[in-house]
């Protein structure tokens, strides 16, 4: 009986054993399964989307202030000194192509006409006398012996030189009589008066002689101009005859429009931009030289460029890329941007097109690795 007991303690012993070792040779399996998979997953690489890149024309607009300035715009000074008698015109005058704008007096300008008229007249007595003597010498000496020809010559001489002297004292009294019409003070062209800085009875000269200030300001209003500086990026996209549209403070729903006619064909030292101008018709004279203007200059591209959307371009510190697949490997290609519109750029580099490129471009993916095309 004893024997029997021992015999099945043993055999349950046995299959305990066995069924422990079963359990741990299975659980072991079972992880190294879990293991495997766990490093497939780890190993494929993500799906990356592509597109096709294509050759097209991009057009973005540049927001910059301007300057509205007068077409014309002439600071007018007396030719010569003296005082004011009459004025004929004010601040806001609009006044037409040569209107008299004032009158001025200088008495010693009189004294000097009177004083040339005399000299002229006293020319005129000598050179006819002269001529007469000339004229009588002439004829007696067509007779045998009564005058020698020396006499002749001298009259002849004596004739030449007073009627040259009579030429420079009527070219004297010209040049005085002309200064007198510099008396009366006349618009070079139409426009309006925008200063005036003397009045009744004011001692008037030429610049920095007589006037600090000048007698009037006259600007155009009718045609003005808006100055724009041009950043260097963007000088290469202007054109002579380009539309421009702007807008102003004092009429702010209301927008503007006009055309690029100059260049000024080099850079801005200090600003490193190009000076452009603008001609603006302005008939009804709403606008006003010294307004200050937010420009909108179109910039389209004048020729067919690569494009490709902003989320393909890698913004590096060594620089900008976009990544190409070639064979399933991802190949880092340096480029640079041009235009830029909402979510387009516009990039020059070594591509081709029908390039594959990625979509979403990011530093994770490595120049070289391996890229799963979606």
């Amino acid at each position: 009986m004893t024997r029997l007991i021992d015999r099945s303690f043993y055999g349950l012993m046995a299959v305990g054993s066995c069924l422990v070792i079963g359990t741990t040779v299975l659980s072991g399996c079972h992880t190294s399964e879990t293991k495997a998979e766990t490093t497939e997953t780890v190993e494929a690489p993500a799906t990356t989307e592509v597109f096709a890149l294509k050759k097209g024309r991009l057009t973005t607009e540049l927001h910059v202030p301007g300057e509205l300035v007068a077409f014309r715009d002439v600071d007018i000074y007396a030719r010569v000194t003296g005082y004011i008698k009459a004025l004929y015109a004010d601040i806001g005058s609009e006044v037409r192509q040569g209107q008299l704008l004032a009158l001025a007096e200088a008495p010693e300008l009189n004294a000097q006409v009177a004083s040339a008229e005399s000299r002229l007249k006293a020319q005129e007595a000598v050179s006819i006398a002269s001529k007469a003597n000339y004229e009588r010498i002439l004829e007696a000496s067509k007779m045998s012996g009564a005058v020698s020809k020396n006499d002749v010559d001298q009259a002849l001489a004596k004739r030449n030189a007073d009627l040259a002297q009579l030429e420079a004292a009527r070219s004297s009294y010209r040049e005085v009589a002309d200064l007198r019409k510099y008396l009366e003070i006349r618009a070079p062209f139409s426009g309006v008066i925008s200063a005036r800085n003397a009045s009744t009875g004011a001692y008037i000269g030429p610049a920095g002689k007589g006037s600090e200030f000048p007698l009037f300001v006259l600007t155009e209003q009718q045609k003005l101009r808006l100055v724009i500086s041009v950043p260097e990026a963007y000088t290469g996209y202007v054109e002579p005859n380009d539309g421009v549209s702007f807008t102003v403070k004092a009429f702010p729903d209301k927008k503007f429009s006009g055309q690029v006619k100059r260049q000024a064909g080099a850079l801005d030292k200090r600003l490193r931009s190009e000076r452009v101008e603008v001609d603006v018709m302005n008939p009804d004279k709403k606008l006003l030289p010294g307004m200050i203007a937010e420009v909108t200059l179109p910039l389209p591209t004048r020729g067919s460029t690569f494009i490709v959307p902003k989320t393909a371009v890698i913004n590096s510190t060594t620089g900008q890329f976009v990544i190409r697949v070639v064979n399933k490997k991802a190949e880092w290609v340096p480029i640079r941007k041009g235009l830029e519109a909402s979510d387009k750029a516009e990039v020059f580099g070594e591509l081709r097109e029908n390039d594959q490129l990625v979509m979403a471009a990011t530093e994770e993916i490595r120049d070289g690795s391996a890229v799963n095309v979606k």
